[in-house]
């Protein structure tokens, strides 16, 4: 079993079934991606103490993704994306609230890189292991963040 781990940010969208991919580099070694069918560990906090299993879906496939950021002009799902709307679409499929939202989060994470090729891994919307209590559904349905609310109310804020 392959597990993925992700920044907190993208915790709620994997829970609400908005996320259902991550694009990744291609592995080296003996280190691989997830296969069709088999299930995959989504984790938020990997190695961290706030490590949190979201959920292990079967992954439905492993396709080709390549990204030129500076040309907003993507390949994937074996074919190509170039219009606003569509690369709209795209980020918010991948926990983004927009192309532009990708493109920060692109150029904080990985600076200098414009071009980019990899895979999209996907797989079958997630079935959570433990059921959200009835306020984080909600939160969840709002497009709130769930665990940066509960930051903030323990803050007080």
């Amino acid at each position: 079993m392959v597990a993925y781990s992700f920044q907190k940010r993208f915790g709620p969208p994997i829970l609400s079934g908005r996320k259902r991919h991550t694009i990744r580099a291609e592995r080296a070694g003996r280190s691989r991606h997830a296969r069709p069918g088999e299930a995959v560990q989504l984790y938020t906090g990997m190695r961290t103490k706030h490590c949190r299993l979201l959920g292990e879906p079967a992954c439905t496939a492993v396709l080709p993704v390549r990204m030129n950021l500076r040309a907003g002009i993507v390949f994937a799902n074996d074919g190509w994306i170039r219009l606003p709307i569509d690369l709209d679409l795209f980020a918010v499929a991948d926990g983004f609230r927009d192309w532009d939202d990708l493109l920060a989060f692109w150029a904080e994470q990985h600076p200098g890189v414009t071009d980019f090729s990899g895979v999209m891994v996907q797989w079958h919307p997630l079935i959570p292991l433990q059921p959200l209590a009835p306020l984080e559904q909600e939160l969840l349905e709002h497009g709130i963040d769930v665990a940066q609310a509960w930051e903030e109310a323990a803050r007080g804020g």
